[in-house]
């Protein structure tokens, strides 16, 4: 038994855990100004909104009244679908605990009282068993994404036990886990879910009870895969983290979201039980998908089909996959990384895959969607206002919600600053009390961050600052710092301030030589951001496959987009290689090609990647070529 947490905040490790950075109160942080405020906001006042429309719609709220007896008619949508419903509502909770809402609270009470009476007497709820075939029950547990389901709907319960102090639905969640422990838990059964997700929940179950079966059943669950259970299905084993044992893994592969978020639930179970052997997989599989397998977005998925992880160098931009859920995944990965170990690589992936990988999945009106985050398009995309397989969504929204959770830590001795953003925190220092912070900045545009101590005790502490991978010339208060964490220890007093200053100025560039489709290719970056070329800034006639940048060329800031709503745009000198003489395909002996025409000079205008496609149709680039 364990203490039971109260702490706001998505993933909160027991006393007894072992971990090096402990998560503060998600209601001691607020994100006060700044792009990510401004998602938050959007999120808040459109999105979650757009999706009770959706889910109203596309009859997902109905599959439940169904299953509650509340209507008759039949079921609609995919099987998982009663997971969309307990991702918006895990995002209403957070929400609400940073800002209350009658409409959102009227919602989400219409929303979980329909839940509650849709569970059977037994704890059971999963509307496609019981409306399509109740004969369905743990069945077909390859692909049913019965207890994937299930882990949403803990995730959610426990979101509003710890944000708003209303177990209602953490009771229903609760009832489930009760009966799938009864269920699956036994060496009776030798079967775990196709698809993961109930790891991260059951965890985060025994954190917020106390309860020690629910550990032992995340435990069990994992330890399961690698036995060949899945074999036969449409898909190889891989595809179900299915191939191997979770403890003897040595690379990460199959399925993308179905392999972050069993990293993220993986690395919850050792935090609690301290086995070294599921750290040591988790930090293999990390370098593995970090060294090879991560595209410069943070996007992870090279293959369409299965959705999958492809072998090492493997990253097309115009086939990347890229699912939002499986940034949304990578993300909780990271952060969990990042409590376990202390160090700063995982803070700059999880900053890398959230102002690129991630926020390109919602469009900047807060009403559409991209599913898939290619890091080129030849004709253009639309994001969809909804979409069949709905996961990613709600998804977005719940993460949008609990952005501020992923700010800053605490240890025993002092606080950690990750991510940047005009906040406020306020948290607990064991040898200290109570600090407050103001952190002023116009991140990740502009590069200085301004940390003001408003309250501290008289003892000395630490402030650590993440000065990120990609900075050179980082300096705090004048003197240079490497990057990793600028440690900063003193008696520090109200009004003391520190200025962190990072160059976020445009830099170039280049990927592996092992990548072969990019090989010979450059990108930009300014600060964390990754910037794009889109069809619509090119000169008029021009063809975004024609366009390369000049060798010796160095990106400049052009100045704010209005129509992207004040984004920074990066200049840099390109040309527009005359193509003529091919005009289709053609393969001939290189001495009888066609001879290129002189390229014509232009100026080319960069936009953040997160921000294509919100001005229309047209093709997008992320890498170019450089001219000869």
């Amino acid at each position: 038994m364990t203490s039971v947490q109260t702490i706001g905040s998505s993933v909160v490790p027991t006393d007894s855990a072992r971990v090096r950075l402990r998560p503060i109160d998600g209601r001691g942080v607020v994100i006060r100004d700044g792009l990510l405020a401004d998602r938050q906001r959007v999120n808040r006042e459109v999105t979650l909104l757009h999706g009770a429309e959706e889910l109203e719609r596309a009859g997902t709220l109905d599959n439940l009244r169904i299953a509650a007896g509340l209507m008759s008619g039949e079921r609609r949508g995919m099987v998982f679908s009663d997971s969309d419903v307990y991702k918006w509502l895990e995002a209403l909770a957070w929400e609400m605990a940073r800002e209350p809402s009658p409409e959102l609270e009227a919602l989400a009470r219409e929303t979980i009282d329909l839940v509650s009476a849709a569970q059977e007497p037994d704890g059971y709820l999963n509307s496609w068993c019981q409306v399509v075939d109740p004969a369905w029950r743990w069945t077909d547990l390859k692909m049913g994404h019965e207890l994937y389901c299930a882990g949403h709907l803990i995730q959610a319960g426990v979101a509003f036990a710890r944000a708003m102090g209303d177990t209602s639905l953490l009771t229903v969640g609760r009832r489930f886990a009760d009966l799938i422990d009864e269920s699956l838990g036994s060496d009776a059964r030798l079967d775990t879910d196709g698809h993961p997700g109930i790891e991260v929940a059951l965890v985060e179950l025994y954190r917020q009870t106390g309860a020690s079966r629910y550990l032992k059943l995340a435990d069990t669950l994992t330890a399961r895969r690698g036995s060949g259970m899945f074999a036969g299905g449409r898909f190889d084993l891989s595809y179900y983290q299915d191939a191997e044992p979770v403890r003897d893994a040595r690379s990460i592969a199959g399925h993308a979201v179905r392999a972050l978020y069993l990293a993220a639930g993986v690395t919850d179970l050792y935090a609690e039980t301290g086995d070294d052997a599921l750290l040591a997989s988790m930090l293999r599989q990390w370098d593995d998908l970090t060294a090879a397998k991560t595209y410069l977005t943070g996007g992870v998925g090279s293959r369409h089909h299965g959705e999958a992880i492809g072998d090492p160098y493997e990253l097309p931009p115009d086939r990347a996959y890229c699912e939002t859920c499986a940034a949304i995944a990578s993300i909780m990965w990271n952060w969990r990384l990042l409590l376990v170990t202390g160090e700063s690589r995982f803070a700059d992936l999880l900053e890398r895959t959230l102002y690129n990988g991630f926020l390109s999945g919602l469009s900047l009106d807060g009403a559409s969607f991209f599913y898939m985050n290619p890091l080129q398009s030849r004709n253009g995309e639309r994001r969809h206002r909804w979409h069949p397989v709905a996961c990613c969504p709600p998804n977005i929204m719940r993460l949008l919600a609990s952005l501020h959770h992923y700010l800053a830590t605490t240890t025993d001795g002092g606080v950690q600053l990750h991510q940047y953003a005009t906040s406020t925190i306020r948290a607990v220092v064991p040898v200290a009390g109570p600090v407050e912070l103001a952190v002023e900045t116009g991140y990740p545009w502009s590069g200085s961050v301004t940390v003001e101590v408003l309250e501290c005790g008289d003892a000395e502490w630490t402030l650590s600052l993440r000065v990120p991978g990609w900075a050179r010339g980082a300096v705090v208060d004048g003197r240079p710092v490497a990057p990793g964490y600028a440690e900063l220890t003193r008696r520090w007093r109200p009004g003391d301030r520190v200025v962190l200053e990072l160059d976020v100025s445009p830099r170039l560039t280049a990927p592996n030589p092992r990548i072969d489709a990019v090989r010979g290719c450059v990108a930009i970056e300014r600060g964390p951001v990754v910037y794009c070329f889109e069809a619509g800034d090119l000169p008029a006639g021009a063809n975004l496959a024609d366009v390369a940048l000049q060798a010796d060329t160095a990106p400049a800031d052009s100045g704010p987009l209005a129509p992207l709503g004040g984004v920074p745009g990066v200049s840099v000198a390109g040309v527009v290689r005359d193509l003529d003489g091919w005009r289709q395909i053609e393969y001939v002996d290189v001495r009888d090609a066609p001879r290129d025409g002189a390229p014509t000079r232009v100026q080319l205008l960069a936009i953040p990647y997160f921000a294509w496609a919100n001005r229309g149709d047209g093709g997008m680039r992320v890498w170019l070529p450089k001219s000869e």
